[in-house]
């Protein structure tokens, strides 16, 4: 396992437990980053870097009891704390390492991803694993629940002109990566990047 898998999952599983708790009030941004992506009952959509598997209700809701749901996570503490709150109904949860899914090429529809582009390794590399996975014409989100501004008060930081997640950053590294942007959107309530899967 490499350096950064390991930090991710030391990270993560030393917060896993109260995950949740820290942050009670981000359903409703999850929900509504969801129902922009304008998915369709039946559809199969991955939830990337699932954590406590915050998405999966509102990612099963949209794609109803005919659509595929998977969320796939680095960190077991994770995947734990999703089964603890009982999100495993919503959909299959799988001990996976995103930069190499276990899923076959073009197998689904969407890519909903919360916060884990920050974690990724190697962002450009990444994101074409992601694109492997989706159909043409497919979907990613990339999601926070708070914006950048906000988000580098909370951690007593500034931005960084090479965040990633900038729109002057992101989109050419979609791009490079198989994506076109289609919408986004940074504000202190949600950061959410939409981008279609290229043909």
């Amino acid at each position: 396992m490499s350096d950064d898998h390991t930090h991710v999952q030391e990270f993560f599983g030393a917060r896993a437990a109260d995950w949740d708790s820290r942050f009670p009030d981000d359903g409703p941004a999850y929900a509504a980053a969801v129902a922009r992506m304008r998915l369709r009952a039946g559809d199969r959509v991955l939830d990337a870097g699932c954590g406590t598997g915050r998405a999966l209700p509102p990612l099963r809701a949209a794609v109803g009891t005919d659509g595929v749901v998977v969320g796939a996570d680095l960190t077991p503490a994770m995947l734990e704390a999703a089964v603890r709150a009982g999100r495993d109904g919503d959909g299959r949860l799988l001990l996976a390492d995103v930069t190499a899914l276990p899923l076959r090429t073009e197998s689904l529809d969407a890519v909903f991803a919360a916060g884990l582009v920050a974690h990724l390794p190697n962002p450009a590399a990444n994101l074409r694993e992601l694109a492997r996975v989706v159909r043409p014409g497919g979907t990613l989100a990339l999601f926070h629940p708070i914006g950048r501004a906000a988000l580098a008060a909370r951690q007593g930081r500034h931005i960084a002109p090479d965040d990633l997640r900038a729109e002057h950053n992101l989109r050419p590294l979609l791009a490079g990566s198989g994506w076109d942007m289609t919408s986004y959107v940074d504000e202190d309530a949600r950061f959410l990047a939409l981008a279609a899967r290229r043909g």
